[in-house]
């Protein structure tokens, strides 16, 4: 199956052949030796890579280049960099079914699954479907005001409503699926998914769950009340808070995309009706990952 471009050319693949898709995190000093290795091991091999343009043009890649990766039929997103760049990919291609491989060159590396001295070994497996797809849980987020609800974006990890400039604490109202459970003041919130339970939330006193736990996790941060603690509740409820009126309320998705909420927007959080979909391989076990990441590499209980 093809997709057109946004000019109308139309990008086919012959049958059986694989497509990847290569984005490089162009800051990352070693992006450009992992793009080049990506590319010698899948030369003369049943794959065609393709990146957007922009990266290509730095990589020396531009026979490769497209204006619009997400028009053309991927059969897989190669994300270089750490978490930060794999959600970025997991959200250019929201809603297509699109599996994203994260070839890690960050620091902690939860999701991304490949580290740079397995690269090659982690290809083949890639070219022979020697992996599995996991269904990460998608927040969908909302402004709501007297205009009525808009649609903000996606967020793999976490929502996080803070206030910017003045260090004053925000007056919030949180409600479950309708229900008022407190007012309170507090630095700012976040609602995270399983996923993102090891990001900020965790950094916020959040507890730690494992991805495939079907929740969704609201915690404070340095709220003035011993009463507001972090509240693990169903990934079907609806997470509405009522915000004070005030200036320089900030809203932001995976730490990455951030919107300025005006006076009298409140915010709701949904389980989108798609997933992110997370490249893993199955020698990989997450409490082994867990382990390694936040207490250190001693495996003596191994």
């Amino acid at each position: 199956m093809a997709k057109q471009n946004i000019f109308g050319t139309v990008f086919g693949i012959e049958a059986g052949m694989l497509q990847l898709a290569v984005f490089p995190n162009m800051s990352k000093r070693r992006a450009g030796e992992i793009v080049d290795r990506i590319f010698s091991f899948y030369k003369n091999k049943d794959v065609r890579l393709v990146m957007p343009a922009t990266e290509a043009r730095q990589f020396r890649k531009e026979e490769f280049g497209l204006p619009c990766v997400e028009r053309v039929h991927i059969d897989m997103a190669l994300s270089i960099g750490g978490d930060g760049t794999l959600l970025g990919v997991c959200r250019r291609f929201a809603g297509q079914s699109v599996p994203v491989c994260g070839i890690n060159l960050g620091h902690l590396g939860f999701l991304a699954d490949i580290e740079p001295t397995e690269l090659e070994s982690r290809l083949a497996k890639i070219l022979i479907g020697q992996y599995r797809v996991e269904q990460r849980l998608l927040l969908n987020c909302y402004v709501r005001n007297e205009l009525g609800e808009k649609f903000v974006g996606n967020a793999i990890n976490d929502v996080v409503l803070s206030k910017g400039g003045v260090a004053r604490m925000l007056r919030m109202g949180l409600y479950i699926n309708q229900t008022h459970l407190m007012d309170f003041k507090a630095d700012g919130l976040i609602v995270s998914s399983p996923t993102g339970s090891t990001a900020y939330s965790l950094s916020a006193g959040g507890p730690i769950l494992n991805p495939n736990i079907r929740a969704l996790v609201v915690t404070p941060i340095c709220a003035h009340t011993f009463q507001m603690r972090p509240l693990v509740v169903n990934e079907d409820d609806e997470v509405f808070v009522r915000i004070e009126p005030g200036n320089n309320i900030l809203l932001t998705l995976d730490g990455q995309v951030s919107h300025k909420l005006q006076p009298g927007d409140d915010l709701i959080i949904r389980k989108a009706h798609t997933t992110a979909q997370i490249v893993k391989f199955d020698d990989k076990n997450y409490y082994k990952v867990l382990k390694s990441k936040l207490w250190g590499t001693d495996t003596r209980d191994d």
